[in-house]
C-alpha cells in the first residue's frame, strides 16, 4: 500500500515515521490510561507480594506486568530510533539507501514485536477477566 503512496523508500521511511507520531499522540495517552487503571484494579496483590506466586490469578498477573514492561521497553528503543535526528537526516535526503533501509527493518521489527506483546496482554487480560477470580 505504501508504494502506492510514495515514490521511494525514503518517502516510505518518512511517511512511516509520520504517521508513528499522530499514532503516538492517541496510543501514549491510552497505555498510561490502561496501566493505571491495571495498577489501580491489582492494588491488593501489590499489598501482598507473596500473592503474585501464591495463586493462578498472580502468576497470571506477574506475567502481564512483565509484558507491559517489555512493550515499554520496546516503545523506548523505538523513539530512541527515531528521533528527531534521524527525521531530520531524512527530511534532507542526505542519507544512503542502507541507513534508510536498517531505519525501516527496525521500525518493521519493533512493530511485530509491539504487536506480539500487545496480543499476549489482551489475551492474558481475558484469562484473568474470565477467570472467576
Amino acid at each position: 500500500m505504501l508504494k502506492k503512496i510514495t515514490k521511494t523508500v525514503e518517502e516510505r521511511v518518512a511517511l512511516m515515521i509520520n504517521i508513528g507520531r499522530q499514532f503516538n499522540k492517541i496510543a501514549v495517552p491510552s497505555f498510561v490510561i490502561l496501566i493505571i487503571t491495571g495498577i489501580y484494579n491489582s492494588r491488593s496483590f501489590f499489598g501482598n507480594p507473596s500473592a503474585f506466586l501464591g495463586t493462578e490469578y498472580g502468576m497470571i498477573l506477574l506475567i502481564k506486568i512483565i509484558l507491559v514492561v517489555a512493550t515499554l521497553l520496546t516503545y523506548a528503543i523505538h523513539v530512541r530510533i527515531l528521533n528527531t535526528k534521524t527525521e531530520r537526516k531524512l527530511a534532507v535526503g542526505n542519507v544512503n539507501i542502507v541507513y534508510i533501509q536498517a531505519i525501516r527493518s527496525k521500525i518493521i521489527s519493533l512493530g511485530r514485536i509491539t504487536v506480539i506483546l500487545s496480543v499476549l496482554i489482551l489475551f492474558l487480560a481475558s484469562l484473568l477477566q474470565n477467570s472467576g477470580f
